[in-house]
């Protein structure tokens, strides 16, 4: 009997997948607990129809990255620490900082994680920080450290 699953079963198949698996087994057990829909061509029609939708949805997704990144690339995030002599700050610019200097200054709201510092900033002047906005997408914000 030919089924597609509605939730992953170990061994068996993954959710969307259509396979063809014993009629025992499909009645008595994916079936009877909701884990899969005997594949009718209305049910085939339908897993269609949700496969476009999300293809759709994803696409939408990468759109919306990528304005993001272009509103990034064109601002400049100003933060201010004490430093000493040759520009050397006391402390360091991590990224939890700028991404609070984001959302007070521009509204836009950033996942500290998804900036991507290698190392906290210890140093005053311009530096470009990459993000992943999306696992397509990568954008940089540049950021300023003046001198408090």
């Amino acid at each position: 009997m030919k089924v597609i699953f509605t939730k992953d079963v170990k061994g068996k198949g993954k959710k969307g997948e259509v396979k063809n698996v014993s009629d025992g087994y499909a009645r008595n057990y994916l079936l009877k607990n909701n884990l899969a829909v005997e594949a009718t061509g209305g049910n085939m029609k339908a897993l269609e129809a949700q496969k476009n939708k999300e293809k759709r949805q994803e696409q939408e997704e990468v759109n919306e990255a990528k304005q993001i990144k272009e509103k990034l690339e064109s601002l400049t995030v100003e933060l201010k620490a004490k430093s000493g002599d040759g520009g050397r700050l006391f402390g360091s610019i991590t990224s939890k900082q700028i991404a609070d200097e984001l959302k007070k200054k521009h509204q836009i709201k950033m996942d500290k994680r998804k900036i991507e510092l290698d190392q906290p900033i210890r140093a005053l002047g311009y530096t470009n920080v990459p993000v992943k906005i999306h696992p397509e997408v990568t954008g940089t914000i540049k950021v300023h450290v003046t001198e408090e």
